[in-house]
């Protein structure tokens, strides 16, 4: 290697060291940016020049160190591991956020809820077994009435909330899916403006940050995971459909009847758009989902039930007796227009006379028996009564609410120990930054000293060789 070229080795030196250097601050300027990964220059020695000749040989060891290339540090399974944990965590915090909520609707235990409601009509039946003769506006009969038609409407305001929940689960999805579209479509920009930096030998690693970062949100809102592609891109996939492929991205759009009954024929979904293809999402909108085609409406559908029950045992009970005129008792629960079958929500009270309670099982004629009440009391612990099976809903649902905070707090765990080995491997180290820049620093050091050396050792054979005596 010749003086001069050793100059050329030096200044590749200086040039690598300052580059790493540079990788080094930027580092540290973005410790707390979120979603910022770690970026390392990777030096490489460039070799001699082979001279093909038979005669020709050169003993030149290398032409110094080349930093062009500077690469984020990442571990592509924890960041596919990431993205799939991150979809599973948005999924389980949603249904556990659903059934909270349905918790809330049905407010148990507590002096308000329909159990509370429940039992002030059997105790109010009970009263009226003691005093079958009152008819007053203050009496037993009368109190009956009053806490029929305050069960009647909490059996409808909780019927209501349920129904809005749904409503507003659907209209989040809507909303949902445009913030998709919108993240899919940057995606795709970002997966351009990489390729063409790539192909051109600009850096991109800021570029890809940003994209990684909205695949991790495509992961939380829909389940979606990415692959890598030509070019620095990456294809976002989600249930084996395509969402961004390089420069071009599908929407999605939801699909699905506007209200509870529609959607029994016309399920909630999402599709491509174009294409109308059903995905099966997962993440925030599959748990959004699942509310809206299972959770809910499974516990609408039991309210309906126990209603429907509710009105069944107190009309047999109470067409079974007779009134204070010794006539046959009248339902006294139903639908609209008197229907025999109701649900929570069109349940009403049929009677608005004290006097047509059937409290007697002695008739025809006046009567002043109070069997008929006292058995209907005695109906609130019948075994595979109403109670019996507003019981078991409510100790259903407390059960899977109880599975689901489990379960996401087990996932929250997960989720938590992949994060921290993601943030192990591509987040920023204050320590290990800075033992990197002094690391650079006396590299740089001592290839300015390399470069005063041979300026000197040039100094002395262009200036003093073959002077004597001097």
């Amino acid at each position: 290697m010749s003086t001069f070229s050793g100059l050329n080795t030096a200044t590749t030196a200086l040039w690598a060291q300052q580059r790493g250097l540079d990788v080094t601050g930027q580092n540290i300027a973005n410790v707390n940016t979120p979603g910022y990964t770690r970026q390392r220059a990777e030096l490489q020695s460039v070799g001699g020049n082979v001279v093909p000749a038979v005669y020709a040989t050169s003993n030149q060891v290398g032409q110094g160190v080349d930093a062009d290339t500077v690469i984020r540090i990442r571990d592509a399974f924890l960041e596919g591991r990431a993205q799939l944990e991150s979809g599973g965590t948005a999924r389980l915090t949603v249904a556990d956020a659903t059934l909270a909520q349905v918790e809330q609707a049905f407010r148990e235990p507590g002096t308000t809820g329909i159990q509370a409601k429940l039992t002030a009509v059997y105790t109010a039946w009970q009263d009226v077994a003691n005093h079958p003769n009152d008819n007053t506006s203050s009496g037993a009969r009368t109190a009956v009435l009053q806490s029929t038609a305050s069960l009647v409407g909490e059996l409808r305001t909780t019927s209501a909330t349920l129904d809005k929940q749904w409503t507003q689960t659907r209209e989040s999805l809507a909303v949902l899916s445009e913030d998709v579209n919108a993240t899919a479509a940057s995606i795709a920009d970002l997966n351009t403006a990489i390729k063409r930096g790539v192909q051109a030998g600009l850096p991109v690693n800021e570029l890809a940050d940003k994209r990684d970062g909205l695949v991790l949100q495509l992961s939380a809102a829909i389940g979606a995971t990415s692959r890598p592609g030509d070019d620095g891109q990456v294809d976002v996939v989600v249930a084996g459909a395509t969402l961004v492929s390089g420069g071009t991205s599908v929407g999605l759009a939801f699909r699905g009847g506007l209200d509870r009954a529609a959607a029994t024929t016309d399920p909630p979904r999402f599709v491509t758009d174009p294409g109308g293809t059903t995905v099966n999402v997962g993440g925030t909108a599959g748990g959004k989902t699942a509310a809206l085609t299972t959770t809910i409406p499974k516990y609408l559908t039991q309210l309906d039930q126990v209603a429907q029950r509710i009105a069944d045992e107190f009309n047999t009970a109470q067409t079974a007796g007779y009134d204070q005129a010794g006539v046959r008792g009248l339902a006294v629960l139903g639908g609209p227009g008197g229907s025999a079958t109701v649900t929570a929500a069109t349940i009403e009270v049929l009677l608005s006379d004290p006097a047509q309670l059937a409290a007697a099982t002695v008739g025809p004629g006046p009567t002043s028996d109070g069997s008929n009440a006292a058995a209907i009391g005695k109906l609130q612990n019948k075994a595979g009564g109403a109670m019996s099976a507003y019981r078991q809903l409510i100790v259903g649902l407390g059960v899977e609410a109880s599975v689901a905070t489990s379960s996401l707090a087990t996932q929250a765990v997960v989720s938590s120990q992949v994060d921290a080995a993601r943030d192990s491997v591509s987040g920023v180290n204050l320590d290990e930054e800075m033992t990197n820049m002094m690391q650079f620093q006396h590299a740089y050091s001592a290839a300015a000293r390399m470069i005063t050396t041979i300026d000197e050792t040039l100094d002395v054979l262009i200036n003093r060789t073959g002077r004597v005596g001097l």
